[in-house]
């Protein structure tokens, strides 16, 4: 198309192909796309989902469980429970009070509540639940908590949700008896939507009565599942379309000690047998202390293998190889104590991959998934570095390949994409023969848009590429004033033309972290944010989105001149053909404060006369997404019309450009 500011440019700019856009005076580019040869195949797991429980993203976000501490196992066993008429220091004749009691030593549930009701009229039990309680009025929430009468005439519960001016909006009373645990159970539905409710019970007769696992749903789940995930959450995932899950973590796995680290065995069998673990996240930066972040672990190993599966999704999950977060105290396992860890490997292998008549096998069986999950990758340790991390890698390199030479083995490069550390992984690896291998960036815009080029002179024959984890940080690493703004998001989508370019090395990426809630987060930037009602997607997420949901099947050239185009003038570009679809593919990221003209120059193959352009652009690179501005930033689409081999298109400033144009 003919701009007004390319006519204002006069003739003499026209015919030489320049156009006056500001005060910049820009070349119309010519790019040809060379569809005669394909470079090399787009992965399935070209772009994926890296999910870790840091900022409140599993209990109190994916996993729905709307009760914090429902099963007293936090280290002060009634964090998250209040008793508002009841005092410690009396007797409590007018109301009542509870204790947590002990079932045994050991790892599990190990505490249940002894409430004692002295006068039903006067003692209540409430919980807070995670920053409040999200309820939506005409929805249907499950109640369910196991009891035992212990003595005396405690015959009802009473639960009652509560407004944030603790006005009943929903209520039920559940019949208990018997001296046994027994399981209790009650649908409610509440008449208001709040933000921030939460649960009040109250009691009917006087006497003692043995409380645990008091839980509360919505029914309205993904997948419909009893006590499941945040619907609203996982769709926002599922929309990704990704190649692979990529759990439990991050940092998460390496925990801030050896005896807190994750261990996946844990985490599976009967949720209510689960012990439970504070989070390594609670207390790791003074700027957003958490103190009651734990894990429940009802989101667990087994949880990430079916929502792998849900979304179509290779599941990746990542262990611990023995050593701790090397940011904390990095305590080791010493070598000839590795037996167990490496073990865990293998049991982890048996029990995604292992037939029902495997002891593994038959654990995931029990748990209602006969079918193997068909686990391809592994992960050996997160973020290590150092000899400390090669001795140990070696060791799980050896057993894993010798035991299962088909599974895909992930190691790691560090922390930091260059450097002592970087230098010498990436060394060691290379001389291992390592498949994949995991490499982490956060650094700032700049460094994105510069880094274009980072895997173009990479070994074709060496280690594959795992980007692991990413994302630009508009102010500094682990800063709580890092924002998701346009200019972050345009520089990764500058940047990922790069890994796109490299898919012959490149084979998944993935940006971090996934998840953050509004008022439990502590890291900055996230690509998802929520609260408990609402979530929404940043430009960072439909950056992923565009990428992930066109990313085609085979990698082809598109250049300038001859060259790739990799910031000249501030454009880059990538192309692919969609051998599905029977499209070209084309990534077009103008990092500038300029519309520039491109024509597009096709060969190889015929294409048809118009095509399709899903731009996501914004003017102001400080915008945001918000709860109130969902879609502030957010992706539209025009068409591109073709005239015989070639189109022209006018990219505009600040802009992804996803072009697609079927092939004859």
């Amino acid at each position: 198309m003919i701009t007004e500011t390319i006519k204002k440019a006069g003739l003499a700019a026209v015919l030489a192909g320049t156009f006056l856009a500001g005060n910049t005076l820009f070349a119309q580019k010519e790019l040809t796309v060379d569809m005669s040869e394909t470079i090399a195949p787009i992965q399935p797991t070209m772009y994926g989902i890296f999910f870790e429980d840091i900022n409140f993203a599993a209990d109190g976000g994916l996993y729905a469980e709307m009760i914090k501490n429902r099963s007293f196992e936090f280290t002060i066993p009634m964090m998250g429970w209040s008793q508002p008429n009841s005092d410690r220091h009396s007797y409590n004749n007018e109301s009542g009070y509870a204790l947590p009691v002990k079932y045994f030593e050991g790892e599990g549930n190990l505490n249940f509540l002894r409430v004692q009701v002295k006068n039903a009229e006067g003692y209540e039990l409430h919980n807070e639940g995670f920053r409040g309680m999200g309820i939506k009025e005409g929805d249907t929430y499950r109640f369910t908590f196991d009891a035992k009468q212990m003595a005396g005439a405690v015959s009802a519960v009473k639960a009652e949700l509560l407004d944030e001016e603790g006005n009943t909006i929903a209520e039920a009373s559940i019949p208990v008896s018997g001296s046994e645990w027994s399981n209790y159970k009650a649908e409610i539905v509440p008449n208001k939507t709040v933000m921030k409710g939460s649960l009040k019970l109250t009691f009917e007769g006087t006497g003692e009565l043995g409380l645990d696992m008091i839980s509360l749903f919505p029914t309205d789940t993904w997948n419909g599942r009893e006590n499941g995930l945040r619907k609203d959450l996982v769709q926002l995932l599922y929309d990704l379309d990704p190649g692979f899950l990529r759990f439990p973590g991050g940092c998460i796995v390496e925990g801030r000690t050896l005896a807190r680290r994750y261990q996946w065995k844990k985490t599976v069998g009967p949720v209510d047998e689960r012990p439970s673990l504070v989070n390594r996240w609670n207390t790791e930066f003074d700027h957003r202390l958490t103190p009651d972040y734990y894990q429940s672990f009802g989101l667990g190993f087994f949880e990430y293998f079916q929502l792998s599966e849900d979304l179509g999704a290779e599941p990746l999950p990542i262990l611990s190889c023995g050593i701790v977060c090397q940011f904390n105290t990095g305590e080791l396992v010493p070598m000839d104590e590795l037996g167990p860890y490496v073990q865990d490997a293998l049991d982890l292998i048996e029990f995604a991959n292992g037939s029902t008549d495997t002891p593994w096998g038959k654990v995931r069986a029990d748990m209602g998934h006969p079918e193997p999950f068909n686990m391809k990758y592994i992960g050996v340790g997160n973020e290590q570095w150092g000899p400390e991390y090669i001795e140990r890698y070696k060791v799980f390199n050896k057993a894993i390949s010798e035991k299962y030479p088909e599974i895909i083995i992930v190691s790691g490069s560090g922390p930091f994409p260059d450097g002592d550390y970087f230098e010498y992984g990436m060394k060691e690896l290379k001389e291992m023969g390592a498949e994949i291998i995991d490499e982490h960036y956060y650094r700032s815009p700049e460094w994105f848009r510069e880094n274009a080029t980072r895997y173009d002179s990479y070994d074709r024959n060496g280690p594959k590429i795992f980007a692991g984890e990413y994302a630009a940080q508009s102010v500094a690493i682990a800063s709580p004033d890092n924002k998701n703004n346009w200019e972050t998001a345009l520089s990764e989508a500058a940047f990922m033309t790069g890994l796109e370019r490299n898919a012959e090395v490149v084979q998944l990426t993935s940006y971090a972290p996934l998840m953050a809630h509004a008022e439990g987060w502590q890291w900055t930037p996230d690509m998802i944010w929520f609260n408990n009602l609402e979530s929404y997607g940043t430009p960072n997420y439909y950056v992923q989105k565009l990428y992930s949901t066109n990313k085609g099947t085979d990698l082809i050239s598109v250049t300038q001149n001859g060259e790739d185009l990799v910031g000249q003038d501030e454009l880059y570009a990538s192309a692919t053909l969609d051998s599905e679809a029977k499209e070209v593919v084309l990534k077009v990221v103008n990092t500038s404060s300029e519309a520039q003209e491109i024509q597009l120059n096709f060969k190889g193959k015929s294409i048809k006369n118009k095509g399709k352009v899903i731009v996501l652009k914004e003017e102001n690179l400080t915008q945001e997404n918000s709860f109130d501005a969902q879609e502030a930033i957010s992706p539209s689409t025009e068409e591109i019309k073709v005239k015989g081999d070639s189109a022209s298109y006018e990219v505009a400033p600040y802009s992804l450009n996803i072009i697609r144009i079927p092939v004859k």
